[in-house]
């Protein structure tokens, strides 16, 4: 079945970075749209990079433009996402998402599996 395990996270001050990873396994890797959301406590779950299986194009939610950076290596099977200058407000539980042969979406519900999440607390 399909399994995605995110790592990476941690406890950061702000301004620091990180990379998140997920490793994807029991799916053809490069045919998945690959997303990464976020949850914080209290909040919804909130987009923040989609990376097209077929483009490769990019999209990001406007809090972390120019701050995050979604890549992916199909040879490993894993999506990453780079954070730079991250902030308190980036504080939260970080989920990777698929969606097979579909287009990017910023929409949790558009995904069909999803990771167990890696916190990531930035610290002020």
């Amino acid at each position: 079945q399909v399994q995605l395990v995110e790592s990476g996270g941690g406890l950061v001050q702000a301004g620091d970075s990180l990379r998140l990873s997920c490793a994807a396994s029991g799916l053809t890797f490069s045919r998945y749209t690959m997303g990464w959301f976020r949850q914080a406590p209290g909040k919804d779950r909130e987009f923040v990079a989609a990376m097209s299986w077929r483009t490769g194009s990019t999209y990001y939610g406007d809090s972390v433009k120019g701050r995050f950076t979604i890549s992916r290596d199909n040879a490993k099977n894993t999506v990453y996402l780079q954070m730079n200058s991250l902030q308190p407000e980036d504080t939260a539980v970080y989920y990777c998402a698929a969606r097979y042969m579909s287009p990017a979406s910023m929409s949790y519900a558009d995904y069909t599996n999803w990771g167990q999440g890696t916190q990531v607390t930035v610290s002020s």
